[in-house]
């Protein structure tokens, strides 16, 4: 994809998150910071913080678990591990996450049960075993390029469905199964 493809995609994928009620009434939202190909958060970031949400946006620490900081915006971000871009302002903690009605996950693909395939690094499962440790249950919601919808994912024991994932096609909701 070229780099119009991703914007137009993220465009796209921003006005469909926003239709989506847990997105749309949410007052906090952990988010991330698209980078290479990935699906672009940039104008859901945008759309988000200009309605007053507060952004929080993952600090990834020496042992890849994620610290929490404020989105103050594209000016406000700085090179990091990894080629991620960090925000520069203060760290808010891994437990910050806690606080957020709902939490957009990066993925590879997510299956018709709401399995999520993620890059490999487990920052984002212990993100949601520290979710589920303090029985905090905000929505999981992955951002995804239309034909990263598949069938069936790989599963390992520790892995969470997700809620729902959006695409620049749409929104797809899925159905936790019980643990």
């Amino acid at each position: 994809m070229t780099a119009d493809d991703i914007e137009k995609a993220g465009a796209a994928l921003a006005c469909r998150a926003l239709e989506l009620p847990e997105i749309a009434g949410a007052a906090t939202v952990a988010a991330y910071v698209s980078v290479g190909s990935e699906p672009g958060t940039h104008a859901l970031r945008e759309a988000l913080r200009a309605r007053g949400v507060r952004v929080l946006l993952p600090v990834l620490l020496e042992d890849d678990d994620l610290d929490w900081g404020e989105d103050e915006g594209r000016e406000r971000l700085a090179p990091a591990r990894r080629g991620l871009l960090e925000p520069e302002g203060p760290r808010l903690g891994p437990e910050a996450v806690i606080r957020a009605d709902v939490v957009l996950l990066p993925g590879l693909a997510v299956d018709r049960r709401g399995m999520r395939l993620g890059r490999g690094g487990g920052s984002y499962d212990r993100v949601l075993a520290r979710l589920a440790a303090a029985g905090a249950d905000p929505a999981l919601v992955v951002l995804l390029y239309d034909g990263e919808l598949l069938e069936e994912v790989p599963e390992e024991g520790h892995d969470r469905p997700v809620h729902a994932a959006v695409t620049p096609s749409g929104l797809h909701r899925f159905t936790p199964r019980p643990r």
